[in-house]
């Protein structure tokens, strides 16, 4: 099975845009407002999951602080973090879950380079059996350090509620239904969610979203 397209540039992203004008004109406002779309695209690798679990549920000041201690202590390899027990990695900032987390994903022998060729159901599934990572972290992790052009983020409350603005639903669409409209934008969603993104930012400007 192929990965697909993928996103290597900023003339992807404008492809994709282009596509998307076509394909759903009630994208319309949000590309208007928005583009040109970021491409946003990151490094793949270990240190690119493990910096996701210690972003987890703390505020971006606080992870950059945690994460610049385990940079200065070279704890950003699966060597490093399998040779120091739960206490050295404590000590650096980490909770005693994320600590046990950070061990799994260590542990987990997961091969990095061969997830540039795996379809995305693969990558998506390798990566959440992994304790500490959830479907969100792992699509996030296909769309931009993998680049994939078709995959979304269907359970951001962020890309739900731009959708909820943009196609003027009654409610803000739960996961399942994300999934079902999310459909209709394939084979470019991950720009469909790059223009979501960046909608909601503006539409909590214009309307005191919160």
């Amino acid at each position: 099975m192929s990965v697909g397209r993928i996103i290597e540039t900023e003339t992807c992203v404008a492809e994709g845009v282009e596509w998307l004008r076509r394909a759903d004109p009630r994208f319309a406002p949000a590309l208007d407002a928005c583009c040109p779309l970021p491409l946003r695209r990151k490094p793949d690798g270990f240190d690119q999951l493990l910096s996701a679990i210690v972003s987890q549920q703390v505020s971006v000041a606080s992870a950059s602080a945690i994460w610049g201690r385990l940079r200065e202590a070279g704890m950003v390899t699966p060597e490093a973090i399998r040779a120091t027990d739960e206490e050295g990695l404590r000590a650096l900032g980490l909770s005693r879950q994320k600590a046990s987390y950070a061990r799994a994903l260590a542990e987990a022998g997961i091969d990095f380079e061969a997830l540039r060729d795996t379809p995305t159901d693969e990558v998506i599934a390798t990566l959440t059996a992994v304790k500490g990572i959830g479907v969100w972290t792992a699509e996030i992790y296909a769309m931009f350090s993998l680049g994939r052009a078709d995959v979304f983020a269907h359970g951001d409350l962020a890309l739900q509620e731009a959708a909820r603005i943009l196609l003027d639903l009654p409610e803000r669409p739960r996961e399942k239904q994300m999934r079902q409209i999310a459909e209709d934008w394939s084979p470019w969603r991950s720009v469909a969610a790059r223009a979501l993104w960046a909608y909601y930012r503006v539409a909590k400007d214009r309307e005191g979203i919160r």
